[in-house]
């Protein structure tokens, strides 16, 4: 077969950059960067160039695994799905459909086929217990911008092609290219933002790259963010300085927040968060005077104790200085599919509710339908009504990725059953009774439908398959559909009634349309849209029926020159729909249709923030070190250690303290330490730097692959450690359960 070039997105990360792939007779021979692509602009980082040995990683699973006599052994998918059926139903009926828990792995937020199937298995196994990696990641923004605006995936982000200066906290989009934001290219956008004359600084306890690019950089406490920020709102406030402009009359409650500002001044939390106060006040003045201006956050500020404050505040303080929905300001996309804000009955609408109910020991309440991760090991531990016996985990590795890992991995030893989808035997899956291979990314399409909503500018795009795939190997949306109708109790389907269970999915989300006034498909016939269907499979079908009847659809003819999936598919670089746009009042989907500045759940915190503030000298002040992450470039949380393009160079598992830090307790550069908390303890290879706050560590998140696998072959070669054995599960942001990975107080002693 002659050589041929396909045009691709990136699923690895939230910045979905645009890819060239080439092949030759069913190979992959080179991955590199589309530099036509209107969205990612010819950018590339090395996880994509990492997709070629993803493919071809001989240690990723090809067949289905079982347990036998305690290891797993290959065997083929039909024996896979009956050892499945044979086990799984007799334990839901025996103990009830809250003996199942689903866990939900960073990946699909990134898979269109495994995130459209977690609503059909959900359905069928009937449980509340649903966990995600988002109560280790961005569950207190999402919960903010649910509150506020309406949905969860109403989240604004900076307009940095229009920014004149951009206030940075907590993020390194240098490294991540964005997160909750979809920003590829972010150094070619700052060297533009700033050869116009505009301004980036950046707040983190780590000069990180983005940093280092930046126009001023101040090291901040770890966990004191949302201190700092209060600190802004007080000088705003008293020096005059908030203007509310054109959302004013869409404000409920604004006039709340300033009384609770009052004794936040810069002068008395300089003293917690190290940041003096002349400089707290300089940068919020300098938010305030700039016309063009937008303040962002993200994973250091949602993984602390004051997660959900801190995201409110940054939405309170864009919204004071005027920079909310804004050019230039922090403003919402306008995705082409499944983006609530964007269809429906516009600027209002049924909001979100929250903690409908609780996890059974902790009681701790679910937030966007999902517990705290940190809570399932105790569920599964504790005995009683309701323990889960049973766990099905899709694309995640918790062993590694949540506080007690340790703690996780002996109550997953105890499970009656367990089934993961998973394209490695891990850290994780290594308990799990079968396992269910995934197809490679080059044999599955790719849409971006739970990233599209926070684009740094409005595009449709998606990808179809490069190669097919290997014969028997089913897709991960009939991989979904499957487990759904085995724990359904209608036991292992052939194709043609696996068909019949994806037309009935697919006629209840048009039905959903056709009955709904505000749809271009109102009260047409479900039969005729569903034979108008263009696209293959269940989840490609269900992305089409978003978009034709999404924000820039054809509405199945109605617009002729919208969008249909066939455009979208065959448009190698993407399709510019523009610039960000203002969007309020038609964006919000709150029940007033009012933006909720104070919304109860978030007041309730106020309280305690307070006493942090007036509270004893932070810990750090005498002896104590405090432990935060870092994202790094060659990393994807857990998953991508395995590819020797990534793992190759320095090793990058270190613990970064400053030279003074070091010296006071004799620790040597590239020697190695005991780091320890009130939680646990590792030994760990030790980096001397000054590009960590004195009195700070800093470690990184996904290590600590297990060498007795013996099935990641050149992860285990440099398996560094995992950081969350020192993270405690009982420290969580008590507004939404999000676990406290930064701030951590450690000790660090060498050995």
């Amino acid at each position: 077969m002659a050589e041929q070039k396909h045009f691709r997105i990136c699923p690895i990360c939230e910045a979905g950059c645009g890819l060239v792939v080439t092949t030759e007779d069913g190979q992959i021979k080179q991955v590199r960067a589309n530099k036509e692509d209107v969205f990612s602009e010819g950018y590339i980082c090395p996880k994509g160039v990492s997709l070629k040995e993803l493919h071809e990683d001989p240690d990723r699973l090809r067949t289905p695994l079982i347990k036998k006599n305690g290891k797993h052994v290959p065997v083929s998918w039909e024996e896979a799905w009956t050892e499945i059926d044979r086990r799984l139903p007799p334990i839901l009926n025996a103990y009830g459909p809250l003996s199942s828990a689903i866990y939900i792995g960073n990946p699909t937020a990134h898979n269109i086929e495994i995130g459209l199937g977690i609503g059909p298995l959900g359905a069928a196994m009937m449980t509340p217990n649903i966990y995600s990696a988002g109560s280790v990641d961005q569950i207190p923004k999402q919960f903010v911008c649910g509150l506020m605006y309406g949905t969860w995936l109403s989240i604004p982000v900076p307009d940095i092609d229009r920014c004149d200066y951009l206030l940075m906290l907590g993020a390194n989009p240098i490294v991540s290219n964005g997160s909750l934001w979809m920003v590829p290219n972010f150094r070619g956008r700052l060297n533009r933002m700033q050869q116009r004359g505009g301004r980036l600084i950046v707040v983190d306890p780590r000069r990180t790259e983005t940093a280092e690019a930046a126009d001023a950089h101040h090291f901040i406490r770890p966990g004191s963010d949302a201190l700092f920020l209060m600190a802004i709102l007080n000088v705003l406030f008293t020096e005059g300085w908030a203007r509310l402009g054109a959302i004013d009359p869409y404000l409920s409650d604004f006039d709340k927040i300033a009384p609770l500002t009052r004794t936040f001044t810069p002068e008395v939390v300089a003293k917690r968060c190290a940041i003096p106060s002349d400089t707290i006040r300089s940068i919020a003045r300098d938010l305030a005077q700039t016309k063009r201006a937008a303040l962002y956050g993200r994973m250091g500020t949602t993984t602390q104790k004051f997660g959900s404050l801190t995201s409110w505040l940054i939405e309170i303080i864009n919204i004071a200085c005027g920079n909310l929905d804004v050019e230039g300001g922090s403003m919402f996309a306008k995705a082409p599919a499944f983006a609530e804000n964007a269809v429906g009955k516009t600027g209002k609408g049924e909001g979100t509710a929250v903690y409908a109910y609780q996890t059974r020991v902790s009681k701790r309440p679910e937030v966007m339908g999902q517990f705290p991760v940190a809570c399932l090991a105790e569920e599964i531990e504790t005995p009683g009504n309701d323990q889960i016996r049973t766990l099905i985990t899709l694309a995640g590795n918790p062993v590694l990725s949540i506080p007690n890992g340790d703690r996780l991995e002996q109550a997953l030893a105890r499970l009656d059953f367990m089934v993961s989808v998973d394209m490695y035997l891990n850290e994780t899956t290594r308990y799990a009774d079968v396992i269910l291979p995934v197809p490679s990314p080059f044999e599955k399409s790719h849409y971006d439908f739970y990233l599209s909503p926070m684009m740094t500018r409005n595009v449709a795009r998606l990808s179809q398959p490069v190669l097919d795939r290997n014969p028997g190997q089913p897709s991960e949306w009939d991989i979904m559909l499957m487990l759904a109708a085995i724990a359904g109790g209608q036991g292992v389907l052939g194709d043609n009634a696996l068909r019949a269970m994806e037309e009935q999915i697919l006629l209840g989300q048009i039905g959903d349309e056709v009955e709904n006034d505000t749809s271009p498909i109102f009260r047409r016939d479900p039969a005729e849209i569903l034979g108008a269907l263009r696209a293959n499979g269940g989840a490609e079908r269900m992305t089409e029926i978003a978009l034709r009847t999404g924000a820039y659809g054809d509405g199945f003819g109605a617009d002729p020159q919208g969008l249909t999936y066939e455009k979208v598919a065959s448009a190698p670089n993407s399709i510019d729909l523009g610039p960000l746009k203002p969007r309020i009042p038609e964006c919000l989907r709150t029940p007033s249709g009012m933006i909720e500045c104070a919304p109860a759940e978030l007041l309730a915190g106020i309280a305690a923030l307070t006493n942090e503030l007036e509270g004893r000298a932070p810990a750090n002040e005498n002896s104590t070190l405090l432990l935060f992450g870092r994202r790094q470039v060659r990393s994807n949380n857990s998953w991508l250690h395995n590819l020797p393009v990534l793992a190759k160079g320095p090793f990058r598992c270190t613990l970064m303290i400053h030279p003074d830090d070091a010296a006071e307790r004799g620790i040597d550069a590239n020697g190695y330490a005991v780091l320890s908390s009130a939680r646990g303890r590792l030994e760990t290879l030790v980096e001397i730097t000054d590009t960590v706050m004195r009195g700070t560590v800093c470690l990184p998140h996904g290590w600590g692959h297990d060498e007795e696998i013996g099935r990641q072959a050149v992860a285990q070669r440099r398996p560094g450690v995992n950081a969350n054995l020192v993270a405690d599960d009982g420290l969580l942001d008590t507004l939404t359960g999000t676990a406290v990975l930064n701030g951590i107080p450690v000790e660090v002693q060498p050995i």
